[in-house]
């Protein structure tokens, strides 16, 4: 599998010089037995003093603190790692949730919490009404199930970018029928949770040699899909976008409960509310190419 550089820059234009506050950024990814991190540079414009964290959920966070106003602020990360997820992968998952409905572990339970339950408001029950169509009987095979809900999300929802910010809720995207990639991995784990299972949003970058994936721009591009926890595999990643599952061509930065938890670059300014003049990220993730020697004259 190869190794990549990924390069990811956010810059933001304001209209006179402002006085930034502090940004949170998740840039760094988080290292799995699938993913590992050789370099990572992250670099602000103008000067910032940074520091570093780790959230409840294990996510690496800087915080920059900038002391001079500026008309101009760029964040950009530069990181090379070692991607070795199967294309096809097999999990091994533990003999008694290999049916479904299962029963997490007392402690699994209480360790998922959140992450186990509906997000969003569901009054009328028409989400779970909508995810129960994919259930079979009762007990049917659990990877099986996910793969149909996950492979269901793709089919009634379109794919759409969406520039601006924030995310539909679960029900919203069912209405609308299309999405964004992060509207779509909201409804995938909340249709998961609806049905018991513990589930988390993730955040990162998608590779794609091929330039076939949806969602992404080139050979790569900031995206978000979903991590499943089943007993003994444990997090298995979904991609409803591209109904796809294992972590081939997925890059994960960071994880959480909510999607408005994993968003790469936030922070505020002081200043009007028109000095803002816009805002340009730009991605790419391409394969490591090693420099050949010279030839010997």
């Amino acid at each position: 599998m190869p190794v990549l550089n990924i390069t990811h820059r956010t810059e933001y234009r304001y209209t006179c010089a402002v006085a930034p506050g502090p940004h949170r950024l998740m840039l760094r990814p988080r290292e799995t037995r699938e993913l590992r991190l050789l370099s990572f540079d992250l670099i602000i414009r103008p000067e910032a003093t940074v520091t570093w964290a780790h959230d409840v959920a294990g996510n690496t966070i800087a915080t920059a603190s900038f002391a001079s106003l500026t008309d101009i602020l760029t964040v950009e990360s530069k990181m090379k790692v070692d991607l070795n997820a199967q294309a096809w992968p097999v999990f091994d998952i533990a003999a008694f949730a290999q049916r479904y409905p299962f029963r997490y572990s007392n402690e699994d339970w209480i360790d998922l919490g959140a992450l186990a339950r509906p997000q969003y408001a569901d009054m009328a029950g028409r989400l779970s009404d909508w995810v129960e169509g994919f259930v079979m009987q009762r007990p049917t095979d659990t990877l099986s199930l996910l793969k149909d809900v996950s492979n269901g999300v793709s089919s009634r929802i379109s794919y759409q970018s969406r520039e601006v910010e924030g995310t539909q809720g679960p029900l919203e995207t069912l209405d609308r029928g299309w999405g964004s990639c992060r509207d779509i991995a909201v409804l995938f784990a909340e249709a998961a949770r609806t049905l018991g299972f513990g589930a988390r949003i993730v955040s990162g970058y998608l590779f794609d040699t091929s330039r076939k994936l949806i969602g992404s721009a080139g050979s790569g591009s900031t995206h978000a899909w979903v991590e499943v926890f089943v007993p003994g595999a444990g997090w298995i990643s979904f991609d409803p976008t591209n109904r796809s599952m294992g972590s081939a061509n997925l890059i994960p930065v960071a994880a959480a409960r909510h999607i408005t938890q994993v968003a790469p670059v936030t922070g505020s300014f002081h200043g009007g509310s028109g000095d803002l003049a816009g805002m340009a990220v730009q991605v790419t993730v391409d394969p490591f190419c090693r420099a050949l020697p010279s030839p010997v004259a």
